[in-house]
């Protein structure tokens, strides 16, 4: 125990800086043991075939919404769609091209919007990509 410590366990008021220091290794043990929270590794989890070269791992559905990854193969084709609502798409791996005019590659965002037409998403080198929105049903896509 360091001595402005044990001065404190004696009675003596600490320091503003001491008081911080004591707060945030209270707060750091506390969140520590949070048990709430959740966590899928990389290599766990169940990839589901979606289309012809797409399967989908699902990771959280909550109020609505679908966190989920693509793993798209090479030459993988997401034919014209529309989002029931806002879709949130993150490039993890490889390259996107959607429609004629936009192409994605690692760490790229993309945002459609709910009731919005999605252009066809193409692949040449076979892509993982992060997605937050409406469940993708067979009803939205078009054609």
């Amino acid at each position: 125990m360091e001595l402005s410590e044990r001065e404190n366990a004696q009675g003596a008021a600490a320091t503003p800086a001491q008081a911080r220091q004591i707060r945030l290794r209270l707060m750091e043990r506390v969140a520590d043991a949070d048990g709430s929270h959740l966590t899928i590794p990389g290599d766990e989890g169940e990839w589901q075939p979606l289309l012809d070269g797409v399967a989908i791992k699902v990771l959280r559905e909550a109020a609505g919404a679908l966190s989920y990854l693509l793993r798209l193969e090479p030459g993988a084709v997401l034919p014209p769609h529309r989002h029931p609502q806002d879709e949130e798409c993150v490039v993890l791996e490889g390259r996107l091209k959607v429609g004629s005019q936009v192409e994605i590659g690692p760490g790229g965002y993309h945002l459609a919007h709910g009731g919005a037409l999605h252009a066809t998403i193409t692949t040449v080198t076979g892509a993982v990509i992060f997605l937050r929105g409406a469940a993708p049903e067979a009803s939205h896509v078009l054609g």
